[in-house]
C-alpha cells in the first residue's frame, strides 16, 4: 500500500511539473525572460515554503534546530531543482519542444542507472521493459517522428544538463534528510534552488529584472513548479525509489500536451494520442504489480 501511496503523490508531482511548460511559453510571449520567470517562480516558492514552515508541530521544529548538518545538505542537493528549470528553459530557446520533452525524460534511464549503482545491482527485467515502454511512449506523444528537427549543439547540452538536473532533484527528494518533514525538506530544497538560480544568472536579473513577473506568472509557476511538486515528491519519493519515481516522472508528458492542446491551442495528432496511453499504460502495470503483491503479501 506504501508504495502506490508514494506512486500517487510522484505522479502528481510530475502532472503539476507539466502544467509548467504552457504557462512559460505564455510569459516568454509576453517579454519575460527565462531568468526573470526562474527568479519569480523560486523566490515566491521559497517564501510561501518558509510561511508554512512556520506553522510546523514543536517536534518538527525541535528536530530542524538540531539538523544543521542536514539543512546544508538539503540546499546543496536543492541547487538541482533550480538548474532542472533554468536548463529546461534554455533548452526550449534552441530546439523544438518535442524535442526538449525528449531530452528531459532521458531522467527515465538516468534514473534506474543512479539506483543500479546505488543499490550495487542490476535492473530488473520489468524495469527495463517499462523504462523503454514509456521511451517509446515519449517519442510517439510527442510526435518526434513527424517533426523535422534541427539540430543545435547547445539546446543538446541544455537538454542533457536539465535531465541530469532532474535525476539528482528526484535523488535529493528520496535520499537527503528523510528524517525532516516534508514542507521543511522541501524549503530548504527550494532555498538551494533559489541560490543556484542568483548565482547563474547573477547580473542578468539586477540589469533586465521586471516586478510585474512576480504576478501572476511568479505566483502561478511557484505553486506549480516549487510548492506542490516538492511537498509531494519529498513525501512520495522515499516510498518509490528512484528508478520507479523517474518512470512516474513521465506523468509530466501527457499533461504537457493537454495543456498545450487545451490553453494554446496546439493541434494533437492521432499517434501522440498512441504515445500518451503508452505512457499511462506502463504506470498502471507498476501500480496492478505493487497491489498484486501486497495481497499475496
Amino acid at each position: 500500500m506504501e508504495k502506490i501511496k508514494g506512486s500517487i503523490l510522484v505522479a502528481l508531482g510530475a502532472a503539476s511539473y507539466g502544467v509548467l511548460a504552457t504557462f512559460v511559453n505564455l510569459a516568454h510571449h509576453q517579454g519575460y525572460t527565462t531568468a526573470e520567470i526562474t527568479f519569480a517562480q523560486f523566490v515566491i516558492g521559497f517564501l510561501t515554503l518558509t510561511v508554512l514552515q512556520l506553522f510546523q508541530k514543536k517536534q518538527n521544529v525541535i528536530a530542524v534546530q538540531k539538523s544543521g548538518n542536514s539543512r546544508l545538505k538539503l540546499i546543496l542537493a536543492g541547487t538541482s531543482l533550480g538548474l532542472t528549470s533554468t536548463f529546461y528553459y534554455l533548452t526550449v530557446q534552441y530546439l523544438p519542444v518535442s524535442v526538449c520533452i525528449i531530452l528531459l525524460m532521458q531522467s527515465i534511464w538516468m534514473g534506474l542507472v543512479l539506483e543500479c549503482i546505488l543499490n550495487r545491482a542490476w535492473p530488473t527485467v520489468r524495469q527495463m521493459i517499462i523504462t523503454l515502454m514509456v521511451l517509446a511512449g515519449t517519442m510517439l506523444a510527442t510526435n518526434l517522428i513527424q517533426t523535422e528537427v534541427f539540430f543545435s549543439g547547445k539546446g543538446l547540452m541544455f537538454g542533457l544538463l536539465a535531465a541530469m538536473s532532474y535525476t539528482v532533484s528526484m535523488y535529493s527528494s528520496n535520499k537527503v534528510a528523510p528524517q525532516l518533514a516534508a514542507i521543511t525538506r522541501s524549503m530548504y530544497l527550494v532555498l538551494g534552488g533559489l541560490l543556484a538560480i542568483i548565482i547563474f544568472w547573477n547580473t542578468s536579473l539586477i540589469d533586465s529584472f521586471r516586478w510585474s513577473v512576480l504576478w501572476p506568472w511568479g505566483g502561478f509557476l511557484a505553486l506549480f513548479g516549487t510548492i506542490i511538486p516538492p511537498l509531494l515528491f519529498t513525501r512520495g519519493m522515499p516510498m518509490t525509489g528512484i528508478a520507479l519515481g523517474s518512470i512516474l516522472g513521465s506523468v509530466e508528458i501527457p499533461v504537457s500536451i493537454l495543456c498545450a492542446h487545451l490553453i494554446l491551442h496546439e493541434k494533437v495528432v492521432g499517434i501522440q494520442w498512441v504515445g500518451v496511453g503508452l505512457i499511462i499504460t506502463a504506470v498502471f502495470a507498476l501500480n496492478v504489480h505493487f497491489k498484486r503483491r501486497k495481497v499475496l503479501a
